[in-house]
């Protein structure tokens, strides 16, 4: 009987300037599996927000594929993104972490070929955002307390350290080749 794992179907999410889109884009050049970024179909030009159902909906289309990557927050969807993953990797770096790079990646260092933004929404640091930031933990550790126990075969990757980064590529590279 052959038992092969199903397709990839994999979330990144977590705090702004953890590194998601980052690796989200490094996934997706080393597999070819289609990459979605959450903020080019929530967001439309000069970060006006898509009307919520048709976002949902365009979310649905995509979580209805059969392998993906999802890069993005958007908590109040998340279990519809989760229930279907095989993988979920949290990025989860130290505040401090994030900040620095959300102001370097402003000021000094945007990778080009990281197409995470809908058109005419450039790279912004706002307060909100700065706040955002900081309680972003606090907003979703009551779905990370629930969620993987509703889908205890979605493997959850929690990465707080670029050691834990590694470790997580390896976890994926052996689920890809086997």
């Amino acid at each position: 009987m052959n038992t092969q794992p199903p397709s990839p179907r994999i979330i990144i999410f977590g705090r702004p300037g953890g590194g998601k889109s980052t690796f989200a884009l490094h996934l997706h050049q080393k597999t070819g599996i289609p990459l979605h970024h959450l903020d080019a179909h929530f967001y439309e030009s000069n970060w006006i927000e898509r009307d919520y159902e048709e976002f949902l909906g365009i979310q649905q289309e995509i979580v209805n594929q059969d392998q993906w990557i999802i890069d993005g927050n958007m908590t109040k969807s998340l279990e519809m993104r989760y229930r279907r993953a095989t993988h979920c990797l949290y990025f989860n770096y130290p505040l401090w972490t994030c900040f620095y790079r959300v102001f370097k990646r402003r000021f000094w260092d945007k990778n080009p070929d990281i197409k995470d933004r809908a058109s005419e929404c450039s790279e912004v640091i706002q307060w909100k955002f700065l706040t955002y930031i900081w309680g972003f933990n606090k907003r979703v550790t009551p779905q990370l307390s629930s969620l993987p126990a509703l889908y205890p075969d979605v493997k959850f990757i929690e990465i707080r350290s670029d050691q834990d980064l590694n470790q997580a590529e390896n976890t994926l590279r052996n689920y890809f080749s086997s």
